[in-house]
């Protein structure tokens, strides 16, 4: 019986003189973003709005620019802006610059965190499925770095706020962060060696006869440029796994890294036609349904970086894995 745990200039244009943007004050209440206000000449005309402006703001992208657009940032004669409308000339265009994403991703925040281990070297995460690691396009707030510098505001000093090693958003388990550039070092050396343990709990589908290894080079996927997959000339990636329960349809899995890639482990598994239950990159339609890749980073191991003590920890499987588990089990036994 199986015990389920919980838990992305063009030359022939007019060119505007610099001269005819003037700087305003920024509105009231509001000091740290300047407002800038153009007097469109007729130069201009003829020009869509983000292409004039973006003559006018040479320094910042003409996307950037039309991002501010359709933000509600930018404004015509005191009426909302449209990226395609056309410059007549002598309107005056008022614009509310915001920050680059980028520029701004590494902020405190106030998010709750499952801290399982914390010292003044280490700190061990045992992190949702849902949230992101390291803030990215799309996600250039809310993420696990943003309440790290929260939590422990010295990580502002530590290259991107300690992270040494990442978990898919979906991915749920556990993964330690560096607090010191010492320890960082110390832990990326360790990931580098092939020393650091990390257990996965997977649940695949199909019916597996027996454990095995993959041994298979990951890279970019040549067609599908956001995904990875096993290519020639990819990165070495060596994947362990284990039955732990047979249940059905699917499998569950004890799933060991001995390199760390990125999609390593759901790219491994449906290399060899068993793809993650609820992987909406790499699965496959059919089976039981579930919101996310079945994958929770159960057992992770680590010598102390300052102490030299071995270490490991151990995570119960999100409260939704349970469940999903709980009822394939529940199937199959109706089933006989």
């Amino acid at each position: 019986m199986l015990n389920f745990e919980a838990a992305n200039y063009n030359p022939a244009l007019p060119m505007v003189e610099p001269s005819e943007a003037l700087m305003s004050s920024a509105p009231p209440g509001d000091a740290s973003v300047e407002t800038l206000t153009f007097s469109m000449s007729d130069a201009c005309a003829g020009l869509r709005l983000d292409q004039a402006l973006a003559r006018l703001m040479p320094e910042h992208s003409r996307s950037r620019i039309r991002t501010w657009i359709d933000a509600g940032c930018v404004s015509v004669d005191d009426h909302p802006a449209a990226a395609k409308q056309k410059v007549l000339g002598g309107e005056r265009v008022v614009v509310k610059p915001q920050p680059d994403p980028a520029a701004v991703a590494f902020v405190a925040q106030d998010l709750p965190l499952k801290i399982v281990y914390e010292d003044d070297s280490l700190i061990v995460i045992d992190k949702p499925p849902g949230l992101v690691v390291h803030p990215g396009s799309g996600n250039w707030q809310g993420t696990l770095a943003n309440a790290l510098l929260h939590h422990a505001p010295e990580l502002a000093s530590v290259a991107r706020a300690g992270i040494v090693h990442r978990l898919d958003k979906d991915t749920s388990g556990l993964l330690v962060v560096a607090r010191t550039p010492t320890a960082q070092t110390d832990l990326v050396r360790q990931l580098q060696a092939r020393t650091v343990r990390r257990e996965y709990t997977a649940l695949v589908h199909g019916d597996l006869a027996h454990g095995g290894t993959v041994d298979a080079p990951i890279g970019r996927h040549p067609v599908k440029r956001t995904s990875m997959a096993v290519v020639a000339n990819g990165r070495k990636a060596v994947t362990h796994y284990e039955i732990r329960e047979r249940l059905g349809s699917t499998t569950l899995l004890t799933c060991r890294l001995e390199t760390g890639r990125t999609h390593q482990i759901r790219v491994h598994l449906a290399s060899i036609g068993h793809p993650l239950v609820g992987d909406p990159t790499y699965g496959r339609r059919g089976g039981p349904e579930f919101w996310r890749q079945a994958l929770h980073a159960s057992t992770l191991g680590l010598v102390h970086p300052r102490s030299g003590e071995s270490m490991s920890w151990h995570s119960p499987l999100a409260a939704d894995f349970t469940q999903l588990l709980a009822s394939l089990e529940t199937s199959r036994a109706a089933h006989g």
